[in-house]
């Protein structure tokens, strides 16, 4: 892991350091407003500064952890613990299969699924399609799905949300989906260890004061997003995911 270690060794430039830290806000705030998407929406960013997945994923697993954390304990009334129990169960074994992906790709062939998976998600807010789950069969199929690519990349949560939030109500949407996040991404951290991937533990401090501005922001409109219709809110997000993606995309392709 030569190339990881090297990352916190070379200086950032001003411009480099800013875009990573307003980023860092921005995924503090969407995880903490509405629940998900720190990842998904945060690491295509971040692809466009350095294009080094598992540079990133650890700092951005960290922050989970850490930020995730503080909010349970105040609303840990709010966990459906048998909901999370039934999602875990299906979602363990893509998530482990997912993860020797991660661990055994080449770079390239992760920032083109990150950027595929980003630009899927952005059509589908563009478009003010929500993907939803009408049958078991169906939970079963997108928590298999958003398990692998959460083990390959933590971009899986839209597809894990859409089975979630059949089962739980609003108020209780948030908390359990943290719940999953907080399992998900400790199987990840820990297999970042045992394969001895760099945790970039240094960076990870130094950017906890962004994701604290986006995470306060993110408490203070976390009520206005469940009691309000947030069509055109996704539509812009997708708008300017389809743009991410297709810098993303036709950078590395061509």
């Amino acid at each position: 892991m030569d190339t990881l270690n090297t990352f916190l060794n070379n200086d950032l430039s001003a411009f480099q350091f800013m875009a990573i830290a307003a980023i860092f806000i921005w995924t503090g705030f969407v995880r903490t407003g509405i629940g998900f998407g720190g990842a998904a929406l945060g690491l295509p960013l971040l692809l466009l500064v350095d294009d080094q997945p598992l540079v990133f994923l650890p700092i951005i697993g960290t922050h989970l952890l850490l930020f995730t954390s503080f909010t349970i304990v105040s609303r840990i009334q709010n966990v459906n613990w048998p909901v999370v129990a039934k999602s875990m169960s299906i979602i363990i074994v893509p998530k482990i299969l997912g993860l020797i992906g991660l661990l055994s790709l080449p770079n390239y062939w992760l920032i083109i699924i990150v950027f595929c998976i980003t630009l899927f998600y952005g059509a589908t807010w563009l478009l003010n399609y929500t993907i939803r789950s009408q049958s078991k069969a169906v939970d079963v199929a997108l928590l298999t799905l958003g398990g692998y690519i959460s083990g390959t990349s933590l971009t899986g949560a839209p597809l894990i949300v859409a089975v979630v939030a059949r089962y739980v109500n609003k108020i209780q949407l948030r908390e359990t989906l943290f719940v999953i996040w907080i399992i998900l991404v400790a199987f990840k951290m820990t297999a970042f260890v045992v394969y001895d991937v760099e945790l970039q533990w240094q960076f990870s401090l130094v950017l906890v004061p962004f994701v604290a501005i986006g995470h306060y922001i993110g408490l203070r409109v976390h009520d206005y997003f469940i009691n309000t219709d947030s069509n055109m809110f996704h539509r812009v997000l997708g708008a300017s995911l389809i743009v991410i993606s297709g810098i993303g995309l036709i950078k590395h392709i061509f």
